[in-house]
């Protein structure tokens, strides 16, 4: 793979173009990516019939409202290449997701497709203030996940050295950022506050390390754990998105000059905001359930996928393209508490506006009788872990209580735990929540 060797300050063609030059291109593209899905995924075939729509009705970008839906069902129904667009042959990596029901979703990329992701994973990096002559230390998975593979082609496309670390091991993490000195880390965002905990069983200060900036993804995340990232690793927190049934990490990323939510790469992926409920296509501005079209994609096509993931589009900032906000949740993760939805990131926002407080969490719900029970678990900051006491780890505990209660609505029992108390998971990606209610 050739690099591109481009410096922080270096910009593609289209991310100075005109807004009318982007939506120009974006419906050339469009009507490629749909007549390609039509013709060659007979599963997408049928559901277009069965709409009475075709390809050719597609006059201008507001038209794709009119074609159907992708979802989660449709891609394990054709488990595992069912929605493929090319032959086998043409196909050069398979990846898959690691959802915990059902068949998991299987995705493919061509040469071509790998190429698109590396360069689309470059510009991310390199707007979020990364260059050749970094050092990157990606902690995310590698495998059939697409954090890993996705987060080491992007790096080495931009020219800069990668260390396949992968997730897990924080002992041996905290080692390599001694002994190799990387200026970059990616991984979940979660993760590198249990990097930075290690960091500090071990005697060292997170904040004194080499790194200078972090791109975290894979999980929500609120703007009150990039201050806490922040503030404990002294490094730039930097979003990025992706979702491997669109193609992995590197469908959007943020920019570390404005730190404003990821700006979504228009010119390869599509985004609406819909009701989640209807399927009403809303307007930029208002929050609902992310959309994607991919318009350059040969393997694996993806036309109106649903995310679940919800948030709203906002004008473009430090590029021409849109911004999407910061996941605020899902639409499929949404709890309902005695009546009550609740997101996880609400709870999140207001464990961490206090100061004695982490971002390992963990909501656990249960029913006793007929009414649901909502217990949180919560870590104290690692370094105030053995100044803490049990009694005023329960004074901290009914303050949270009485937030929750009166900012959410629903009223939880707060467990403040010691530090390595919460779950994690091998690879990083924190278990928010365990629902316990009988189905």
């Amino acid at each position: 793979m050739s690099k591109q060797n481009l410096s922080a300050g270096d910009l593609e063609p289209i991310e100075k173009a005109s807004l009318d030059e982007l939506r120009a291109l974006q419906l050339q593209r469009m009507k490629w990516s749909l007549q390609h899905a039509y013709d060659n995924v007979s599963h997408y075939r049928k559901k277009c019939e069965a709409a009475g729509v075709h390809p050719s009705e597609l006059k201008q970008l507001s038209d794709i409202a009119r074609f159907p839906f992708s979802t989660k069902l449709d891609l394990r129904d054709t488990y595992p290449y069912g929605m493929f667009a090319v032959p086998m042959r043409d196909v050069v990596r398979v990846h898959a997701s690691s959802g915990t029901t059902g068949k998991p979703i299987v995705v493919g990329y061509t040469a071509n497709d790998i190429a698109m992701w590396s360069r689309l994973m470059a510009r991310s990096m390199r707007g979020a203030g990364c260059t050749a002559d970094d050092i990157i230390l990606n902690s995310y998975g590698y495998g059939l996940f697409t954090g890993g593979l996705g987060a080491h082609y992007g790096g080495e496309c931009l020219g800069a050295t990668v260390i396949p670390m992968s997730g897990g091991q924080t002992e041996k993490q905290v080692q390599l950022i001694q002994d190799f000195k990387p200026t970059v880390i990616m991984s979940t965002p979660s993760y590198v506050l249990t990097i930075a905990d290690e960091m500090i069983k071990q005697g060292l200060d997170p904040s004194k390390s080499s790194l200078r900036v972090g791109l975290f993804g894979a999980e929500p995340w609120t703007n009150e754990m990039r201050r806490e990232i922040e503030e404990r690793l002294g490094i730039d927190a930097v979003d990025i998105y992706g979702l491997s049934e669109v193609m992995g990490p590197g469908v959007a990323c943020e920019c570390v000059a404005t730190k404003d939510g990821p700006h979504i790469w228009e010119d390869h992926f599509y985004p609406e905001i819909i009701n989640p409920e209807t399927g009403e296509v809303l307007p930029d501005g208002e929050v609902g359930e992310l959309v994607f079209t991919s318009l350059s994609k040969e393997a694996f096509p993806i036309i109106r996928y649903r995310t679940r993931d919800l948030t709203r589009l906002l004008p473009g900032t430090a590029r021409p393209m849109r911004r999407m906000e910061k996941i605020t949740g899902r639409s499929d993760d949404m709890l309902i508490i005695r009546g009550v939805n609740v997101f996880p990131t609400q709870i999140e926002e207001i464990l961490l506006k206090n100061p004695n407080l982490c971002a390992q969490y963990q909501l656990q719900v249960s029913r006793e009788g007929h009414l649901d029970q909502l217990d949180v678990y919560v870590e104290v900051r690692a370094d105030l872990s053995d100044s803490i006491g049990e009694m005023k780890r329960r004074e901290i505990g009914a303050e949270v209580k009485h937030h929750i209660k009166a900012l959410v609505g629903v009223t939880a029992d707060v467990h403040v735990v010691e530090t390595d108390k919460v779950e994690r998971t091998l690879v990083g990606k924190a278990r928010r929540v365990i629902d316990r209610r009988p189905k």
